[in-house]
């Protein structure tokens, strides 16, 4: 699938706030300094569609993009494991985005990214599971997959799975991406225009 235009659309503080539309939404959340802004920008082929920043957390709002003129919409969610907030303001955020997955009828998968250096944080396990158990549909998005070495990279991916296998049967979809070389940028892309098109398919 390609994507042809990409645009802003509009920041939203309230699940109410949210644009209306009945298409697919596509969602990407994951913890501070996972690599959001840049994938996004990665797969839209736009370096400067979602504000990428150095310091971690600063995703507020529920950011929302159009995507080939309206056909499916992507959503930059912010981030959890909240960077340098106060309770009040992670409460408010924790509100914010478990509102948007449990209750946006047009969330039609959720990413969640990983950073591929790290070993599985317990945070991020907890988050899926919870995913899970709400029956909300997501995959996996390893990040960062340039800072490795081809075989350290398997070795990590490989242990991440292994981990997640306890408590998963079968796994979640997972993709391996790069925004620095574009890895997984078709994977990521094709898997959404399928679900796109079984969408349309059962319209």
């Amino acid at each position: 699938m390609d994507i042809k235009n990409a645009a802003y659309l509009k920041s939203s503080a309230l699940i109410s706030q949210c644009p209306e539309h009945h298409c697919p939404e596509y969602a990407f959340i994951g913890r501070s300094n996972v690599g959001k802004s840049s994938l996004i920008n990665m797969l839209t082929g736009n370096k400067k569609l979602a504000k990428t920043s150095a310091t971690p957390g600063k995703t507020l709002l529920i950011n929302h993009f159009v995507i080939n003129g309206g056909q499916w919409y992507l959503v930059d969610l912010p981030g959890y494991g909240f960077a340098k907030r106060s309770k009040t303001e992670r409460t408010k955020l924790e509100k914010m985005i478990s509102s948007y997955i449990l209750q946006r009828e047009c969330l039609t998968n959720l990413f969640v990214l990983i950073d591929c250096r790290h070993e599985p944080q317990q945070v991020d396990l907890d988050f899926m599971r919870w995913l899970g158990e709400s029956g909300v549909p997501f995959s996996i998005v390893f990040t960062k997959a340039d800072k490795l070495s081809r075989a350290k990279l398997s070795e990590s991916i490989n242990a991440y799975l292994q981990r997640l296998a306890d408590e998963w049967d079968p796994l979640p979809p997972h993709f391996i991406t790069s925004a620095e070389t574009k890895q997984g940028r078709e994977e990521l892309l094709n898997y959404i225009g399928e679900i796109n098109e079984e969408i349309s398919n059962n319209a």
